[in-house]
């Protein structure tokens, strides 16, 4: 898997035979993090921006979640957190839509591990309108309303604006996260600087100590 070179789910146990002399508890620009250039603009005033660029078929995004949810609430009131879907191709762009039109509902917090379980433990492939609105009604949703919502104009110009926001940040993999428009990391690049060969899920807490540096790097900037 090649970082920021192709559009991929990012390959989450690739391990390098050199050690690159920087490790999650130090980060260096350009192995554990890249620094965006230039910066991107935030509306998140004086609180760290925090945003994850991830899709729902994408299995190390589902399995990257709790642990991500669980620094979200650590965080508490010092982060403003967002998420992306990504666009990738037709079979994705129903979930994107899905993931808009449960934001525009006000409904994300209540159905975002509802969709993950839909798609990775019960198997359904989400990737056409017709079985996105059967999960919505037999999830509860009101189908009519999720439907008019799905192929409304506000969903549609949230979607554009994730594809606007993927070129602006070079996003070709995730999970990915932007920390405060000025860096960028993930559990690929958090053991970049490691050759010791570790499981997924310690992989993720690499990234998660990554961030913590990052979102204090990022209040330092805002001094």
């Amino acid at each position: 898997m090649r970082p920021l070179r192709r559009l991929a789910c990012a390959a989450a146990l690739l391990c390098l035979s050199t050690p690159l002399l920087a490790s999650p508890a130090s980060p260096k620009a350009g192995v554990e993090y890249l620094v965006m250039n230039p910066p991107q603009p935030t509306d998140s005033g004086k609180k760290i921006e925090v945003t994850e660029f991830f899709a729902y078929y994408c299995p190390h995004c589902y399995a990257f979640e709790p642990l991500l949810a669980a620094w979200v609430k650590k965080q508490g009131a010092s982060i403003v957190f967002k998420r992306v879907h990504i666009a990738r191709d037709e079979s994705v762009m129903p979930q994107q839509r899905m993931f808009y039109t449960l934001d525009a509902l006000g409904l994300v917090d209540q159905y975002h591990d509802k969709v993950f379980a839909a798609m990775h433990q019960q198997r359904l492939p989400l990737d056409t309108d017709e079985k996105v609105f059967d999960w919505a009604a037999a999830a509860g949703l009101p189908r009519a309303r999720f439907i008019d919502t799905y192929r409304s104009f506000g969903v549609q110009a949230r979607m554009d604006q994730a594809i606007r926001k993927m070129e602006l940040y070079g996003i070709s993999q995730w999970p990915m996260i932007a920390i405060d428009g000025r860096y960028l990391t993930s559990p690929y690049h958090a053991h970049l600087g490691s050759n010791k060969d570790v499981t997924e899920t310690e992989q993720q807490q690499e990234a998660l100590q990554v961030m913590d540096f990052l979102v204090s790097k990022a209040k330092a900037d805002k001094r």
